[in-house]
């Protein structure tokens, strides 16, 4: 096995629930198609907030479908989401956790912004608005940050290391770093890992509202037109292995993650730098020990702001240097929202999908060219592209940055 290989990582399970159902399949034959998460807000104080648009999980997910009578009161919306993801993405990957103490050698790793929001929200209402002297006795196991993480861990029995990750909207990638860093230390043999967020609660819409960043109409990255963001919600959750592992069990590869990159602006709490995030970029290509060159395809952070787009374009710029004008960059932020910490995971998957069928989604809305952002977006149509090795892109408020290099298999 080369150096390159014991370095790298299999992914073999990806599972997902997103603004387009159930299933990482379902998230992308949207995203392939260019299709559209994005709906009216559906929500019982709708008509008191000024925001009116999300990529919200269907009405038709329901929980007591998959969990039963006695998980379904500890888990929030957050943790539900993520065990989804987890439960299809075990499946997928073949794996046994019982066969020869496998449980005790792999770690869970989850990403997530807010974590129990939803939780949070509903008992603070109880607590404040209605009065109520005591809350609920399950509060403080769904509103921890760590409960999507524990949950995985306990229905699988997964003995390794197990905990969250919270760097707002880099908290997937970060989680999968995690991850994968453990794997390469000899800690683990495989990880479930990824991201999940379910942050449509009153309070936090208001909290967005305020900060003025939200759209009105649809996300439009990179187009001169956009006018902010659109909040989504979901998860994303992968298995990854050491390459030795999933040879030794022929395990069907659905990608290779080749490497990480992560850094921190030091600079401002809310606006991007471009060298923060070229840091990442240039980790992530080091890491994986591949060239500028290598890259075909970046999904981009992509959040639809003033602020992120032209200082990404910048920073793309910079890292690819004559290479960057013949990149495919997207942002799928356009069609599935800006699901916050689980944002990177849902991002993951339209990579895998493009690695997989040689398609890259596009960057819906893009009606208006913005001369800061001068990159090839793919706009409005997905196209065909062989795509030999990609980035996936997270960065967020604090100025943390994350990137994940992946591969074909």
């Amino acid at each position: 096995m080369t150096e390159v290989d014991s370095r790298a990582i299999a992914i073999t399970g990806m599972g997902a629930i997103s603004a387009f159902g159930e299933g990482a399949e379902a998230l992308w034959s949207g995203l392939r198609e260019g299709q559209s998460g994005i709906r009216p807000l559906r929500h019982e104080r709708a008509a008191d907030l000024r925001v009116r648009i999300a990529a919200q999980v269907p009405e038709s997910f329901d929980p007591a479908a998959h969990f039963g009578e006695r998980a379904l009161p500890m888990l929030d919306r957050a943790s539900q989401f993520a065990l989804f993801a987890a439960n299809e993405a075990i499946v997928q990957s073949g794996l046994d956790f019982a066969a020869g103490g496998l449980g005790g050698r792999t770690g869970v790793v989850v990403g997530t912004g807010v974590g129990g929001e939803t939780t949070q929200d509903e008992q603070s209402r109880r607590l404040y608005a209605e009065n109520a002297t005591r809350l609920h006795p399950l509060t403080i196991v769904r509103l921890m940050i760590n409960a999507p993480a524990s949950q995985i861990s306990m229905a699988h029995g997964l003995r390794g290391p197990s905990f969250a990750v919270a760097s707002a909207c880099a908290s997937t990638n970060h989680a999968i770093a995690q991850a994968a860093l453990m794997i390469r230390a000899g800690l683990i043999d495989v990880a479930v890992a990824g991201g999940t967020e379910a942050c449509l609660s009153y309070g936090a819409l208001r909290a967005w509202e305020a900060m003025r960043v939200l759209a009105d109409d649809t996300c439009r990255p990179f187009s001169a037109n956009r006018r902010g963001l659109v909040l989504g919600e979901g998860a994303g959750v992968f298995v990854l292995e050491s390459m030795a592992h999933a040879r030794a069990r022929g395990a069907h590869i659905l990608g290779v993650l080749a490497g990480v990159g992560m850094s921190a602006d030091a600079g401002d709490i809310v606006a991007p730098d471009p060298a923060g995030s070229g840091s990442a970029m240039t980790q992530a290509l080091a890491d994986a020990g591949l060239s500028p060159e290598d890259i075909d395809y970046i999904n981009a952070h992509g959040t639809g702001t003033p602020a992120n787009d032209p200082t990404e374009t910048r920073a793309i710029h910079a890292v690819f240097g004559a290479h960057a004008p013949k990149l495919a960059v997207s942002s799928t932020k356009s069609m599935h929202g800006h699901a916050l910490g689980a944002s990177g995971a849902l991002e993951l998957v339209a990579v895998l999908g493009a690695l997989r069928d040689g398609v890259v989604p596009p960057t819906a809305n893009l009606d208006v060219a913005d001369p800061a952002c001068d990159l090839d977006y793919v706009p409005n149509q997905p196209r065909a592209l062989k795509v030999r090795a990609a980035l996936s892109n997270s960065f967020a408020f604090g100025g943390l940055n994350a990137v994940l290099a992946v591969r074909a298999a």
